[in-house]
């Protein structure tokens, strides 16, 4: 398949990975004891919009045994502790050129799980070594799961990598973290996001509580009070924290319209790390999009 973005989409999907990756980055520098969980997340957003981007989901700060999904609520007043293992997974967008990152840190820096927090990054290392036009995604489940057993840890078997399209964050291929799961092949082109998620527990995740996070399945009529919301959001995800209390008074009534996240929890109460590139997929390897420059 030929490259599906012209020279000018794949530059603005650049800038954007590049507003992520330092959103990333200055968020797992913000991680401390103490911080509120919504100062985080706000702060992590403002930093996207100051360059020039949206974010392209809620800032996700998910915590210990939660793997993923996760934004804090308008009202938060939790804080992060030591000794916390922190996923900051974040997102920006231009015009619908989405980036997605992530990265694992132990608040305070005690080290008591380094082991975990270095090799998620060193497992997504090895899935990124992998990538090129044709390849199998077996193999790079196979990579991050070969990682994870090696220093006696489990990749989280049903969380995925995906494929990214404009506006549409989880394009339909699957990246799985453990070999046999997928026979699908990786194109010259695509932009997908590489994301091993590693744990000291079961292996698998299963529903929690709400995340506070939505999305639209599609759009509404537009007579709905909440259409202008979906002009705002399209299918990307959002939370009542970027809403007036207006808005968030309409959520309710927009139910039947919306997908709602719920925290993926692990399953044997083990801790998870997760860590996150988005690439491009070339004939010969992958260009990590998301790495700082």
């Amino acid at each position: 398949m030929s490259v599906p973005y012209s020279s000018e989409e794949l530059e603005r999907w650049r800038r954007a990975c590049v507003i992520a990756a330092e959103a990333r980055e200055q968020g797992v520098a913000w991680a401390v004891p103490g911080v509120r969980r919504r100062d985080l997340a706000d702060r992590i957003e403002a930093l996207i919009r100051s360059r020039g981007a949206e974010p392209s989901f809620p800032a996700n700060i998910s915590r210990n045994v939660e793997a993923a999904h996760f934004t804090p609520p308008p009202d938060d007043e939790e804080t992060l502790r030591e000794g916390d293992v922190v996923k900051v997974d974040v997102g920006a967008h231009l015009d619908g050129a989405i980036a997605d990152t992530a990265m694992t840190v132990e608040v305070g820096g005690s080290r008591r799980h380094e082991l975990l927090v270095r090799t998620v990054q060193e497992a997504l290392a090895a899935g990124i070594a992998e990538v090129r036009a044709g390849v199998s995604v077996d193999r790079i489940g196979r990579a991050v799961e070969a990682t994870a057993n090696a220093k006696g840890l489990k990749p989280v078997r049903n969380l995925m990598g995906h494929t990214i399209r404009p506006y549409l964050l989880h394009a339909g291929k699957s990246v799985p973290n453990v070999g046999g799961l997928s026979t699908e092949r990786l194109e010259e082109g695509e932009i997908v996001a590489i994301e091993p998620f590693l744990t000291n527990g079961a292996g698998s995740i299963e529903d929690g509580p709400f995340g506070n996070i939505v999305r639209f399945r599609g759009e509404p009529p537009a007579t709905d009070p909440v259409a202008p919301l979906f002009r705002r959001y399209r299918t990307l995800p959002f939370t009542a924290r970027w809403l007036t209390p207006a808005e968030r008074a309409l959520l309710p009534k927009a139910r039947r319209h919306l997908q709602v996240y719920p925290v993926f929890v692990e399953s044997g109460d083990g801790l998870v790390a997760q860590a996150e590139h988005t690439v491009l997929v070339t004939r010969d390897g992958a260009d990590v999009l998301t790495r700082r420059r």
